[in-house]
Order: C-alpha cells, then sequence, then structure tokens
C-alpha cells in the first residue's frame, strides 16, 4: 500500500515541476543561467528537505502520520503558489537589475516560491523510511517505495504534458495535483489509525546514528553517480531533442524514458540488495557497467539514430510520431538510466546498519545523490557543452563513471588474512587491482572512441535522414565550398554548441547561405526568405513614418535588423538574443545581407531571453519586431502570449509599431488561428501580411500599430524615390519587390515598390474574426500554442490555411488610401494570379493543387465550400 501511496506522491510531484518551473520562467527567464538557478533551486529544496528531516522530526513521531502531513503540506502550497508567484512576479520586475546582483535576484525570486514545498517534497521517502528497518529486506522495501514514487512521476509527466497541459492550463494541472496530494493523505492517515507504531526508544542514540565501515566512499560514489545522471539529461536532452524536434512533447517523452529507467533499475538494485553479494561491489560493478552504458547511448545518438531511414512526412499523424520516438529514446537511453536507478538502492543497502534510524539513512543517501546531481546539471549545461560541447562533455560522463566504480572498489584492494594481537593483517589483492586497471582501460578506450555529433543533426534535426545525401563531410571555409554546376550539394561552415542552443551555418553549391537552430533553417539568403525578413522590417519601418528607436527580439541572420540601419532617422537599435553565439559569429556571416548591422554604431546587442528583456526594460521603442524560432519548439510560446504583446504595447512610443513573424509551414489551421487572434486581441487593428508565391502559403508578418494604421500609398512612394531612402528601395528591390511579374501567364512590369510592398496585405483583424471565432488564444497560464504547434509539425498546410484566411479579404478602404490611381493598381496587384480572394458576386474562386481532381470554391456570403470535379493536365494542373 505504501509503493501505492508513493507512486500517486510521484504523480502530484512531476505535475508540479513542470508547472512550476514553467510559471518561473515566464518571470525570470529561460536563458541557460534561469533555468540553471531554478533547477539548483529546486533540488537544493529537496536536497535539504531529506537531510533535515530525521534531525528534526523525532523517531518516536508515528512515519505515516508525519508523511501524510508532509503531504498535505504541499498541495496547500501547491494552491497557493499559483496566487503568489504572480506579485513575485512584479516584485521581480520592479528590483529588476543587471549582472551578479539580478542572478542573486533570480535566486531569491527561485527560493521564495520553490524551497518551502521542495523540502517537504525531499523529505517525504526518509519519513517514509521510519516504517522499515534496516536490514536487507527492510532497505529493499526503500528501493521499491523509491521506484514506486518514480513510476507515479512518469505517469504524472505523461498526463501533465499530453493532457492537463494542452487541454487544460495550469491552474487545472495544479488543482489535480493537489487532489492527489489530498487523497494520499487520507489514505496515510486512514492506514496510521489502523497501524500502531512502536518508537525505538530502548535503543542507544548512537545505534540510531551509526554508520557502516566505508560509508564515506559510498556517499562519494553515489554522489558522483548523480553528478554523471543529472550531467547525461542534460546532454542527452539536447542531442535527442534535435533528432525528435524540441517540442513540449518530446520533453516529456525523453523525461518519461529517463524516469522508466530509473524505475526499473530500482526495483532491480531493491531485488539485488536481498542478495549475499557485497551491496558495495554491487554498487561498483553499477557504475562500471555505466560507463559502457554512456558510451552506448553516445554512439546511439551520434552515429546511428540520425541515420535511421525516417521519413516523417509519410503520415501527418502525430501518434505515430510519438510511438517512434518513443522507441527511439528506449533505444538509445534506456540502459544507463536503469543503472543509474539501481544505484540508489544499493547504495543505501551498503551504508545500513542494523537499528539506525532510517530516516537519517535516505535522508543521508538521497542529499548525496542530490548534491551531486545539482553539481553535474549546473556543470555541464552552463560550463562544460558550451566550453568543450557535447562530446566532451560525454567522455568527462564515462570519467565520472569510472571514478565512481573505483572509489566504491578501492577498499577490496585489500583484504583480510587474519585477526592477531596486533589487529588486522591485510594483502593486496592483485587480482582486483588487475580487474580495476583493465576497467579504467576499457573506459578510456571508450571514451575515446566516441565521435562528436554529425553538423547535419544540428543543422536538419529530425530531418536529416532526408537530406543525408546531399549532406557533405566535415566543416568548411566559406571560400573552400566547391560552386559547381550539379546536384545541390551542402556543406556546413560552422557549427557551435552554445549554452542555450546548438547552431549551424550551411553553404549549398547554388550558393545559398543557411543559419540553422533547434534543428532547422531560421534564416538564409534564398530569395523567399530574404523577402519575408525585408518585409518584416520595412512595413514596419515605413508604416511608422519617423522611427528612432528600434528593439529587435531574436538575431537570427541580422537581415530584420539590418534593414532599420538604412533608415536615416534611426538613432538606436537594441538586438536581444538568447544565445550568444547567433549575433557573435553567425550574423557576421551574412554581413552582405544585414549590412553589418552587430557592428554598426547604432546597434547594442543584448543577451537575454526577450520575453525577460521586454518585461524588465524601462525603456520605450518606436518599433519592435519578434522574430524567435518556430512556436512549435519548447519555451517559444512564452513569446506569443497576451501578456507579452501587452508588455511589447506599453513600451511602444505613441504611434509605435510591433511586428512579428509566424510560420504558416510545419503548422495547421488550429495554431495559425491561434497566433493570429492571440495577437489581434492586443491589437485590434492589427493586419496580417503574407509571404506567399502564387496563392502557395508559406510564412506571413503580423502587424500592429498603437493606434489605427492608415498608409498613404502616394506618400509612400516618394518617401522611396528620395535620395535619402535609396537604399531602402534597393534593399526592398533586392528582395524582389517592384519588379516584373507574372499575369495571365506572361510577364509584365510590375506596379512599383510601394504598391508591390503593400500587396503583400492578407487581411486585418475585423476581416478576419469569423475565421478564427473558434481560435484558442495564447496565454501565461495556459501556453496552449506550443502544445497545438507540437502536435502539428509535421503538417504542410500552409497553402490551405491562407486560402482559409483569403476567404475573408476585402480591400482595406480605411488602411490604403491616395490618389484612384495609385489605390486602384493596389487593388489590381492584390488580386495576384493563383491567390484565391472571396469576390462578390457570385463566386470565390480557389486554387487547386498540381495533384488536385476538383475546384474548390466558396458562394458569397457562406464560409463552407463546394467542390466541383474538374479534370486536369500536365504537372502544373491547368484547367481542361
Amino acid at each position: 500500500m505504501l509503493v501505492v501511496l508513493f507512486f500517486g506522491s510521484g504523480c502530484a510531484a512531476l505535475i508540479y515541476e513542470i508547472v512550476w518551473l514553467q510559471l518561473l520562467q515566464l518571470v525570470i527567464g529561460s536563458t541557460a543561467v534561469s533555468l540553471g538557478v531554478l533547477l539548483g533551486t529546486y533540488m537544493g529544496g529537496m536536497c535539504l528537505g531529506s537531510w533535515l528531516l530525521a534531525r528534526v522530526i523525532p523517531a518516536r513521531r508515528h512515519p505515516m502520520r508525519v508523511y501524510a502531513l508532509l503531504e498535505l503540506g504541499i498541495g496547500v502550497i501547491g494552491i497557493v503558489e499559483l496566487f503568489v508567484m504572480p506579485f513575485v512576479g512584479q516584485i521581480y520586475t520592479a528590483h529588476v537589475g543587471h549582472g551578479f546582483q539580478n542572478i542573486l535576484l533570480r535566486g531569491l525570486v527561485s527560493a521564495v516560491c520553490l524551497l518551502a514545498p521542495t523540502m517537504l517534497m525531499g523529505a517525504t521517502l526518509p519519513a517514509i523510511a521510519r516504517w522499515v528497518e534496516t536490514t536487507p529486506q527492510g532497505v529493499s522495501w526503500l528501493g521499491f517505495f523509491y521506484g514506486g514514487n518514480i513510476a507515479g512521476a512518469v505517469f504524472g509527466c505523461l498526463l501533465a504534458g499530453f493532457y492537463l497541459l494542452q487541454v487544460h492550463d495550469m491552474p487545472t494541472a495544479t488543482y489535480v495535483a493537489a487532489a492527489i496530494n489530498a487523497t494520499v493523505t487520507l489514505i496515510a492517515l486512514s492506514l496510521a489509525s489502523e497501524s500502531p507504531h512502536r518508537a525505538p526508544a530502548d535503543e542507544p542514540a548512537q545505534s540510531r546514528t551509526a554508520r557502516a565501515s566505508g560509508a564515506r566512499g559510498v556517499y562519494v560514489t553515489i554522489a558522483l553517480s548523480g553528478m554523471s545522471a543529472l550531467g547525461a539529461e542534460v546532454v542527452w536532452t539536447r542531442l535527442v531533442s534535435l533528432m525528435l524536434g524540441g517540442t513540449v512533447y518530446t520533453f516529456s517523452i525523453i523525461l518519461a524514458v529517463f524516469l522508466v529507467g530509473l524505475g526499473i533499475g530500482s526495483s532491480v538494485g531493491s531485488f539485488l540488495a536481498r542478495g549475499t553479494m557485497s551491496r558495495r561491489i554491487a554498487l561498483g560493478i553499477c557504475q562500471m557497467l555505466l560507463a559502457a552504458a554512456i558510451a552506448w547511448t553516445a554512439h546511439m545518438i551520434s552515429d546511428s539514430i540520425p541515420y535511421w531511414p525516417i521519413d516523417l512526412s509519410i503520415s501527418r499523424s502525430p501518434w505515430y510520431t510519438f510511438q517512434l520516438d518513443l522507441a527511439r529514446c528506449l533505444w538509445a537511453i534506456l540502459p544507463a538510466t536503469v543503472l543509474w536507478g539501481a544505484s540508489f538502492p544499493l547504495a543505501l543497502a551498503a551504508v545500513a546498519v542494523r537499528g539506525q534510524d532510517p530516516g537519517r539513512l535516505v535522508g543521508g543517501v538521497y542529499a548525496a545523490n542530490t548534491v551531486g546531481a545539482i553539481i553535474g546539471a549546473l556543470a555541464f549545461s552552463m560550463v562544460l557543452i558550451p566550453a568543450v560541447g557535447t562530446q566532451w562533455s560525454q567522455r568527462v560522463l564515462i570519467g565520472l563513471s569510472t571514478v565512481a566504480m573505483l572509489v566504491a572498489l578501492s577498499p577490496f584492494l585489500w583484504s583480510r588474512v587474519a585477526e592477531t594481537s596486533g589487529g588486522e593483517t591485510r594483502k593486496f589483492a592483485a587480482g582486483v587491482a588487475v580487474a580495476l586497471v583493465g576497467a579504467v582501460g576499457v573506459a578510456a578506450w571508450l571514451a575515446w572512441s566516441l565521435f562528436p555529433i554529425p553538423w547535419g543533426l544540428v543543422a536538419y534535426g529530425r530531418h536529416m535522414a532526408t537530406w543525408a545525401g546531399q549532406i557533405m563531410p566535415g566543416i568548411v571555409q566559406e571560400d573552400d565550398v566547391p560552386f559547381e554546376a550539379g546536384p545541390t550539394d551542402v556543406y556546413c561552415t560552422y557549427v557551435g554548441e552554445g549554452m542555450n542552443v546548438s547552431v549551424a551555418v550551411t553553404m549549398s553549391t547554388a550558393g545559398v547561405r543557411s543559419f540553422h537552430g533547434a534543428g532547422k533553417v531560421q534564416a538564409s539568403n534564398d530569395p523567399r526568405d530574404m523577402r519575408l525578413q525585408r518585409m518584416l522590417g520595412h512595413i514596419s519601418a515605413l508604416a511608422h513614418k519617423n522611427p528612432k528607436s528600434v528593439l529587435v527580439v531574436a538575431c537570427g541572420a541580422g537581415v530584420t535588423a539590418g534593414t532599420f540601419t538604412l533608415y536615416p532617422s534611426v538613432k538606436r537599435i537594441v538586438i536581444c538574443d538568447i544565445e550568444p553565439l547567433v549575433p557573435k559569429f553567425v550574423a557576421p556571416m551574412f554581413a552582405k545581407e544585414n549590412y553589418g548591422v552587430v557592428n554598426d554604431p547604432r546597434t547594442q546587442v543584448i543577451l537575454d531571453d526577450g520575453r525577460h528583456f521586454v518585461r524588465t526594460t524601462r525603456e520605450n521603442f518606436d518599433i519592435i519586431t519578434s522574430d524567435p524560432i518556430d512556436p512549435w519548439v519548447k519555451g517559444c510560446a512564452a513569446l506569443n502570449t497576451v501578456e507579452y504583446y501587452t508588455w511589447c504595447k506599453e513600451h511602444l512610443n505613441p504611434g509605435g509599431v510591433m511586428s512579428l513573424w509566424i510560420p504558416l509551414y510545419e503548422s495547421n489551421s488550429d495554431t495559425a488561428k491561434s497566433m493570429i487572434a492571440t495577437f489581434f486581441k492586443v491589437f485590434p487593428n492589427g493586419i496580417l501580411w503574407s509571404n506567399d508565391a502564387k496563392g502557395e502559403g508559406y510564412d506571413a508578418v503580423l502587424f500592429g500599430q498603437v493606434g489605427p494604421t492608415r498608409i498613404d500609398v502616394d506618400e509612400l512612394q516618394q518617401r522611396l524615390d528620395r535620395d535619402d531612402y535609396q537604399r531602402v528601395k534597393a534593399s526592398l528591390e533586392e528582395a524582389g519587390f517592384g519588379g516584373k511579374k507574372w499575369r495571365g501567364g506572361k510577364e509584365v512590369d510590375g506596379p512599383g515598390v510601394a504598391v508591390d510592398l503593400l500587396a503583400t496585405y492578407a487581411g486585418q483583424a475585423a476581416d478576419l474574426q469569423e475565421w478564427s471565432k473558434h481560435a484558442q488564444i495564447n496565454t501565461d497560464s495556459n501556453l496552449r500554442l506550443q502544445y497545438l504547434a507540437g502536435m502539428w509539425l509535421n503538417s504542410y498546410l500552409g497553402t490551405e490555411i491562407l486560402a482559409g484566411m483569403l476567404r475573408y479579404y476585402r480591400f482595406p478602404e480605411n488602411v490604403f488610401v491616395g490618389s484612384d490611381e495609385r489605390v486602384q493598381a493596389l487593388k489590381q496587384a492584390l488580386e495576384k494570379e493563383g491567390r484565391p480572394r472571396h469576390i462578390e458576386p457570385p463566386l470565390a474562386l480557389g486554387v487547386t493543387s498540381n495533384y488536385s481532381s476538383f475546384w474548390t470554391y466558396w458562394p458569397a456570403g457562406t464560409t463552407q465550400p463546394v467542390k466541383v470535379p474538374i479534370k486536369t493536365k500536365g504537372s502544373r494542373g491547368h484547367i481542361s
């Protein structure tokens, strides 16, 4: 029954962990420093609670009642946290500073919110440990309790990630966790009333605090084991999320696999602890096997799984993908996690002495393991990965396991021969020494055999297998890339593993330079990407008329930020990026396309989470552009919430403009509706500009202004014709605005730069209300977008999404003004070839893809399409 109770306790604890860390990241940011502070505080609280329990609560207290009160306290504090965190966030925002002072403040915020509940969580296992005796059988039960706790954590992790937070929100998840705590409390109190506790009053105090001979070495071993376990979780989570796509579901699957392995290992270790074999020898062998298991995972991640022939476009169902992701995680990660799980009960058994206080025993081992875990998590995330990369980090993991093995088994280098009047006689065990030297040699060979991860994994992530035939090995200088004709091969010119994200820059033989982050292309000098990046900057600056200060959230290749260097009125450009490698190494490689923006004297680079910077800065701007990575990447939904847009709006000067990139590819209709409706909720006069080609949806720009937007087409063209705007005009022309156009199947002169730029208009908030009326609004309390986007990242429905929005198109008389000639030219330009419009009367014709067998249209005033069968001929789907 206690195993069942610990299952519930673990389930609630993981739900709380996910919710609390997510809420606090919204306050103190998502940088590696912030995450390190959060994780250190969370685990530090659990460590402190486990260590203090036996020293604060007398052994005469009924263990079940103590456990019940701890669970009740966790549930009560869990609900209180929902109301406390917003106030703590306000205080933090009002007093936030910079540098070391700011790190201390983040730590203080984390401690205020997390220390009390995590101390109670950490105390639960030592509290219930007093229900068993410190015999091999009793200690093995502690391992089963720990395993039950982990099994509950697995369930809680999946319940939160795949249901509670996907369908509901963080308050609902918290209430469910609190209800579980309440249920566990009632059952524990009921069991306590039926099971009297016999206090160990007759035993001398020294026996209650006794420790096994050589216990210090076991504590060091389990600390090193915890260090390698959390270090590996940091390293492997980064690498595996590249392979699978960094969605919230991927992180839930990885965490669940880690916990499953720990639970299985804990059960196996508990059985071994009951046997006659020396528990310390078993613990040492476990660490030795861990070196091999870590090498196995490293080879699977770098040499095997990325090359599995997987084509994610075969099925759009996310559930097939999740099964595949789970199988790959289990294959790569499970062996090592089982061994880490077995280490804990074996360490308990190795230091257990009959008559010892079980609470003190469990608290000591748990605290040692947790201290090691804290050091491992912080060292690998904030120091080792940025300094030496994941290849050497995994070599360090093997080294830690090897050292843990030596610490555990070193006492057996000397065997006891006989007892004499002068004491024990000991003899050097040459066989043990040879075995240890051999194990160290094997571990060194395993470590040296590790390969760096392929750069293709950093660049293309989950799609690496489909690019394998075009990826050229090694890292080359850009001048060495052969630009011969033929198949489009891709060369890597830079790869870096930063503190927050891994990035790469590639060059194709066709001359396309791309910046990769989160396992996909984030920016490039490809014409379609250049068009979007330039649109994001120029539409904002031209709509404002006289911008002086600009904030660019997310640097990327710097192309959007670079557009603002061309405007004579701009005096200050602030670029905020979470990863230092991007402005330092990536953006300079696109200096031609971004006009050397990072070295412009008007530019200041801020290294911070964009949301955190917007919330804490005291500065206002004329323009804010936000170009973060894709919304399906975990954490990016925080840059698309109502609260974030509201803060941005509050930091705009009168007449200020905010613009935002949104992808229509790797998305579905519900995801697009959520993004657009959330933005328009804060900017009710907002506008959508589409970067499409002949009706094929790709991506778009969301635009909002403080006050109504009115654009004089004639004035805009006159400004572009001025001498001081010639670089602006040339920049737009380079992106394809103002040149020749295809109309009626032939090439004709374009309508001019201004009209051509404004012809990307796709709709405004008022017209799109009907289309988005069932949209799920993304807020801080639900972060709905990351769950929607993460579910459908393998969908390519951009054309269908765009067509659905354009059904509600009306020419915006309230936005575009000017001479009849130019306004009419804009109307004609908006009726692009292949771009469906809602025309009255009588029909609104839609487009058909190359493989469709019907023509879609919408009768005027309706929202349901009608499909008419058609005949097609040729590869371009001409109507016959």
